[in-house]
């Protein structure tokens, strides 16, 4: 299908995006102690009882030396040819000493990155005590990649440490892996992608692109510039590691090398590209999210237990942007799943580091009416055990309420039996609208 559309004028585009959000996938978590969204109390009667979670690592070196090496090799070239301005220099001197800070590190968390969930474990914790309290359980998994093992591990250690009467549970195996992590074994998804991405690009790269600041800034000919080096690629090679700056403590700063509006239309494109990678375009027939069908059955299986067992507790889940976008655009869950073809704007209607920046998580929180407290925690009316139909859901994204696609009187709180059902259709009917 064609991409559609042209390029918006900067006046267009909301202005409204900043440095750090340009950075898309690398933005940095933006909820803290101080800027935490309040939660709705819980409903009269009702206590929470289990949680079930997916989380994505936090911020981190980027996930290969090239992407540091690239740039600077860029540079050195242009050097040797006696090409660059004395920023230019400048700039080859700190992608230097950034590469060289990354040597051995690439993927790995960052002390931010640790940072962030267990802040964000501290936030579970006070905002549900009645989950993570003593003898309550956490069973945790996470993908196979380091990254995702010690995010996992940061917020594990910070509930214990909370309360160390928490029976813990944790893993990170192939076994756990392929529902974790299921998008390269979703070959029709992947071959849909592929076509999409490869005319996108096109697209853009056909596209007139001012980035005349940046090159005037680091090259002392034009001409050159022009004729003898790819300064898109240039461009697009420093933007990467200018962009990840803020998942480091001070490390380095090269967002002076831009301007606002090279930062901006750099966003457009990432912003479009991760669409169409992850969610619901006719681009790619709007099968993409379903890559994540045994994700969203598993966490529909892990409430079903939970409610049956009569037990209390929270099943934790740790991976990767790439799961949680299209994740939550099958679950349809606060305007993620908005579809259109209109690639050019796009941007004003839906903005990738609005849902998955690094660290961000989805957390669904099921209540249940309070009949009888003992010992051993909460229990339903013997005629709700079973069927859970007084069973009451919520689902926070990154820490903030946000609606599920079903209809409540009671926002944000749903029945679970009727999303549930919602979600036991749509996933049913996947065969029948993607007979592979």
């Amino acid at each position: 299908m064609a991409i559609a559309g042209t390029l918006c004028s900067h006046a267009e585009i909301a202005a409204d995006v900043d440095r750090y959000q340009a950075g898309s996938q690398y933005y940095a978590y933006p909820v803290t102690d101080d800027n935490a969204p309040v939660l709705s109390s819980s409903p009269e009667g009702y206590e929470p009882f289990h949680i079930e979670h997916y989380g994505r690592h936090g911020s981190c070196w980027l996930t290969a030396d090239e992407l540091y090496l690239r740039p600077v090799d860029y540079l050195r070239q242009a050097d040797m040819k006696g090409k660059l301005t004395e920023r230019g220099r400048l700039l080859l001197k700190q992608l230097i000493f950034v590469s060289e800070a990354a040597k051995n590190k690439a993927g790995e968390l960052t002390p931010l990155g640790h940072r962030q969930h267990r802040q964000i474990a501290r936030r579970m914790v006070k905002n549900f005590p009645e989950i993570y309290s003593a003898g309550n359980y956490v069973n945790a998994n996470s993908t196979v990649v380091i990254r995702c093992i010690l995010s996992m591990a940061s917020e594990i250690a910070e509930l214990k440490a909370i309360e160390p009467g928490l029976n813990v549970k944790c893993d990170a195996s192939m076994e756990t892996q392929n529902t974790l992590n299921y998008n390269h074994l979703d070959i029709p998804a992947q071959q849909l992608i592929a076509t999409a991405t490869s005319e996108l690009s096109k697209n853009f790269s056909a596209r007139p692109r001012d980035i005349s600041s940046f090159t005037e800034l680091v090259f002392n000919d034009a001409a050159w510039a022009k004729d003898s080096i790819d300064s898109r690629s240039v461009f697009k090679s420093v933007f990467e590691v200018a962009v990840n700056a803020q998942s480091h403590d001070n490390l380095y700063d090269l967002y002076d090398f831009f301007t606002p509006g090279e930062l901006r239309d750099e966003w457009i494109e990432r912003n479009a590209e991760w669409y169409v990678t992850a969610c619901n375009t006719p681009l790619t027939s709007g099968r993409v999210p379903y890559s994540q069908r045994y994700l969203l059955r598993s966490m529909i299986e892990g409430a079903d237990s939970a409610i049956v067992s009569n037990k209390v507790g929270v099943n934790l889940r740790f991976g990767h942007e790439s799961v949680l976008l299209p994740l939550i655009t099958l679950m349809e869950i606060n305007n993620v799943d908005y579809s259109t073809d209109n690639i050019d704007n796009l941007a004003n209607n839906w903005r990738n580091f609005e849902f998955f920046p690094m660290a961000s998580n989805i957390q669904i929180v099921f209540y249940r009416p309070v009949i009888q407290a003992h010992n051993s925690g909460y229990r339903l009316s013997s005629n709700d055990e079973q069927t859970g139909s007084d069973i009451l859901v919520k689902i926070l994204l990154n820490e903030k309420e946000v609606p599920f696609p079903i209809k409540t009187t009671s926002y944000p709180y749903y029945k679970w039996d009727d999303l549930r059902s919602y979600y036991d259709n749509k996933l049913n009917g996947f065969k029948d609208k993607f007979p592979e």
